[in-house]
């Protein structure tokens, strides 16, 4: 499993319409297989700054599956409006290192 990060700050959308746009978004997200869960989250300090973490099967599987499959189309059309608004997008493998209360 590798976690894709993408830190968004907006400049012309609200974060209103950025987690309305996710809500749709996530039901593509939802129907793929290559996707093994995903959050979206606001930062308190900077209100329009997010980060939503997607977790895929593989780098691989995200880039060849899911963008060359048929939830993409309908995924891309909801986030266009806030693409240029990226401010990285990456994918990143555990370490190892964790801890969780839960």
């Amino acid at each position: 499993m590798i976690v894709e990060y993408v830190r968004y700050e907006l400049t012309r959308h609200s974060g209103e319409e950025l987690i309305s746009a996710y809500r749709g978004a996530g039901e593509s997200l939802q129907a793929s297989p290559e996707c093994l869960g995903f959050d979206l989250t606001r930062c308190e300090e900077a209100p329009t700054c997010f980060i939503l973490r997607i977790r895929w099967t593989s780098t691989a599987d995200h880039l060849q599956k899911f963008r060359k499959g048929p939830h993409f189309p309908a995924f891309l059309a909801a986030i266009q409006p806030f693409v240029g608004e990226i401010a990285e997008m990456r994918h990143y493998a555990a370490t190892g290192v964790e801890w969780s209360r839960q």
